[in-house]
């Protein structure tokens, strides 16, 4: 079956097509794929990974066409993120 494996970072996006057997799983695809040959910084044991943007186990079995993915860690948390524009907004309106 057709797979493909996908990564990003902030400077480069990547998406292998791995041809795997029935009954692979995520872990098998990512294996297979030589991805983490070209980021060796993926640490399969903390980052979280997917299926079509749902986070799954590396042991969940794959279907024709899915598409794999690697999650690289948040460095900032959304909410704070969003608080800050908020109150810069905030500040900015009260200068004006």
């Amino acid at each position: 079956m057709k797979i493909k494996v996908a990564y990003a970072t902030l400077r480069r996006q990547v998406v292998v097509p791995v041809e795997q057997p029935d009954g692979a799983t995520v872990k098998d695809a990512i294996l297979n794929s030589g991805i983490l040959k070209q980021f060796p910084e993926i640490d399969l044991e903390k980052q979280k990974v997917g299926v079509f943007n749902k986070v799954t186990a590396l042991d969940t079995k794959l279907a024709e066409g899915d598409r794999v993915e690697i999650y690289c860690p948040l460095t900032v948390d959304p909410k704070t993120v969003k608080k800050k524009a908020k109150a810069e907004g905030a500040a900015q309106e009260a200068d004006d």
